[in-house]
C-alpha cells in the first residue's frame, strides 16, 4: 500500500502545476512562430548562441520535436552554434516541465535546472560552432524525425504558417489544442512510467543505499551517460528525479540526470551527425557531458554552502495548494490524457479555419 500512496502523492503534487504548464505551453505555441525564431537566432558568436538557448528554453518541444525546427534554422542560414544551442536548450526545459519541477523538486532545483539547461546549450553551441561546417546540409532527417515523434513535430512549419494567418483568438485556441493533445500525447506514457519509478524509489529503495552511491563525479558521469541516449522528455524525467532525490541521491547528481536525459536521444544524435559531421557530434557529446557534470558539482557545492534542506522546500511547495485543488487537477489531467474523454471535451472547443 505504501507504493500506491507514494505514486499517488507524487501525482497529486504534480497535476495542478502540470496543467498550468500545459496552458502556458499552448500560449507560447500560439504566439511564437518559426519565422520569428529564424529572425531572433540569426548571426554568429556568443550573442546569437545565447539568444537561441534562452529563446528555446520555454518552448514546448521534446528533443525530437526540436529537430525539424533546429534544422530549418540551420538550413535557412543560421550558423551551427545557434542551431545547436536551440536543439539542446529547447527540450532541456520548458514551461510545462518548469512547473512540475517546482512542484516536485522545489524552487532551488527548479532554478538550478533552468540555469543548467541554458548553460549547457550555450557551452555546447560554442563548442560545435568551432567545428568545420559540413559541405552542405544533408536532407536525410525525415525518417528519424518521424520515428521519434508521436505527432507534434511533423507539422511545425505548417502550423507556424497557418497560425500566422489567424487572429489572436484562433491562434490561442490552436495553441491550447496543441498543448492538450500533441504535447500531452507525447508525454503521458513516459509521465506514467516516471510516476511509477518515482513511487518505487520513494517507497521501496532504502535511502542509505542510493545515498552511498549518489554523489561525486563518478555517479554524475554515470547518470549522464545513461541519460543521453534515452528518449525522455523533461516533464517525464522530473518524477524520476524526485524519487532519486527523496531516496538519498545528492541534488547535483539529480540535476545531471535532469540535464542529460531530456536534451538529446539516439534519434537526435543520428540526425545531428548526418547534418553536421563526426567532429561536431564529438563536440556535441563532450559539451553535454562536461557541462552536466560541472553544473552538478556546482549545485552540490551551493546546496552544501547554503545548507539547504531540499526536502523541506519540496514539502513547503506541496503545502501551497489545498488538497481539493490537487485532486481536481489530477482528475482533469487524467481525463485529458485518456483520448476518448479528451475527444469529447475537444469537440466542445471552438474551431477556427
Amino acid at each position: 500500500m505504501s507504493l500506491l500512496n507514494a505514486i499517488l502523492d507524487v501525482a497529486l503534487s504534480a497535476a495542478p502545476w502540470l496543467l498550468l504548464g500545459l496552458v502556458m505551453a499552448g500560449v507560447i505555441k500560439a504566439l511564437v512562430s518559426e519565422t520569428m525564431l529564424q529572425r531572433w537566432v540569426g548571426g554568429r558568436g556568443l550573442g546569437s548562441i545565447a539568444r537561441a538557448a534562452v529563446i528555446g528554453a520555454p518552448l514546448p518541444l521534446c528533443s525530437c520535436g526540436a529537430i525539424p525546427t533546429a534544422l530549418a534554422m540551420y538550413r535557412g542560414g543560421a550558423s551551427r552554434g545557434p542551431a545547436t544551442a536551440f536543439l539542446i536548450g529547447t527540450p532541456g526545459i520548458g514551461v510545462d516541465s518548469m512547473a512540475i519541477t517546482y512542484a516536485l523538486l522545489g524552487p532551488f532545483m527548479a532554478a538550478g535546472r533552468a540555469i543548467s539547461a541554458v548553460m549547457t546549450a550555450i557551452v555546447t553551441g560554442l563548442l560545435v560552432g568551432r567545428t568545420t561546417p559540413a559541405s552542405a546540409p544533408a536532407n536525410t532527417a525525415s525518417r528519424e524525425e518521424k520515428a521519434c515523434c508521436a505527432s507534434g513535430c511533423e507539422g511545425t512549419s505548417r502550423d507556424a504558417d497557418e497560425t500566422s494567418e489567424q487572429g489572436l483568438g484562433g491562434r490561442l485556441a490552436r495553441g491550447l489544442r496543441y498543448a492538450f493533445t500533441d504535447i500531452l500525447d507525447d508525454i503521458s506514457l513516459w509521465l506514467l512510467v516516471g510516476l511509477l519509478v518515482a513511487g518505487v524509489l520513494i517507497a521501496l529503495v532504502p535511502p542509505q543505499q542510493l545515498a552511498a552511491l549518489g554523489s561525486g563525479p563518478g555517479a554524475m558521469l554515470l547518470l549522464a551517460v545513461i541519460g543521453i541516449p534515452l528518449y525522455m522528455c523533461a516533464t517525464a524525467a522530473t518524477p524520476i528525479a524526485a524519487g532519486l532525490l527523496l531516496a538519498g541521491v545528492s541534488p547535483g547528481t539529480v540535476l545531471v540526470f535532469l540535464v542529460a536525459a531530456p536534451v538529446t536521444s539516439l534519434a537526435t544524435l543520428g540526425v545531428f551527425r548526418r547534418e553536421m559531421g563526426n567532429r561536431a557530434l564529438v563536440a556535441y557529446l563532450a559539451g553535454i557531458l562536461a557541462s552536466a557534470v560541472l553544473l552538478g558539482l556546482g549545485v552540490d557545492a551551493v546546496a552544501n554552502w547554503w545548507q539547504l534542506d531540499i526536502t523541506r522546500q519540496i514539502e513547503e511547495v506541496g503545502e501551497l495548494l489545498p488538497a481539493w485543488i490537487e485532486w481536481l487537477g489530477l482528475i482533469v489531467l487524467t481525463a485529458l490524457a485518456v483520448k476518448p474523454l479528451r475527444r469529447t471535451f475537444a469537440a466542445h472547443l471552438p474551431h477556427h479555419a
